[in-house]
């Protein structure tokens, strides 16, 4: 689990077949074999590592529903390490599982995404999205996506700052509405459970 609050800006050294090799130090520092990195929002495992390098497998998968398959030699990535127990939770719960890509439209400051159409409906006003990672807040929501207000901070410090319109971004929305969707789907689709439900409970 993650918390959306990018740690430091690593650089692709090479992508060969399955094998992301990226350049760092602060997510080195202490990593081990097995670890979990996210990379643009994006959860992966540390399976070889070096002095300011670590490599990562890539599956289909993972790269068909991300930006990753984009990816080049020099390109800039957001990283950021688990969260521990003991850790403050600075954003909000990222899982590293990226929901689906979405297209900048203007670039930062004033940072406006196009969304999927199958992402659109968890996009609410003032709730939380990770973009490459990073846990941003809602400032407007569109008919066609949302825009988030960057600092300056989150600009200097994570890739987002260098996003121009056409470049796409990795999306993960917030979870706890994906499953109160799955939850309330069921009750919807069998209403005489839903009055049970409430009957039992009042």
């Amino acid at each position: 689990m993650f918390t959306g609050i990018v740690e430091e800006m690593g650089t692709i050294v090479s992508v060969a077949g399955p094998r992301l090799r990226v350049a760092a130090d602060l997510v080195t520092s202490d990593a081990a074999i097995g670890d979990s990195i996210a990379v643009d929002g994006t959860c992966l495992t540390v399976v070889t590592l070096g002095d300011g390098w670590w490599e990562a497998d890539v599956v289909d998968e993972t790269f068909a529903r991300t930006t990753l398959g984009r990816l080049g030699a020099g390109d800039r990535v957001n990283l950021e390490r688990p969260v521990r127990a003991a850790d403050r939770l600075g954003g909000h719960v990222v899982q590293g599982h990226v929901d689906g890509v979405g297209t900048v439209v203007t670039a930062a400051p004033d940072l406006r995404v196009r969304v999927p159409d199958a992402l659109r409906r968890y996009v609410v006003h003032k709730g939380s999205i990770a973009i490459d990672g990073v846990s941003l807040t809602v400032a407007a929501v569109h008919d066609d996506g949302l825009s988030v207000a960057l600092i300056p901070h989150t600009i200097a410090v994570t890739t987002l700052g260098v996003r121009r319109p056409g470049d796409g971004v990795n999306l993960e929305v917030d979870v706890t509405a994906k499953h109160v969707e799955r939850l309330v789907a069921h009750y919807l689709a069998h209403p005489a459970e839903a009055a049970a439900l409430v009957e039992d409970a009042s």
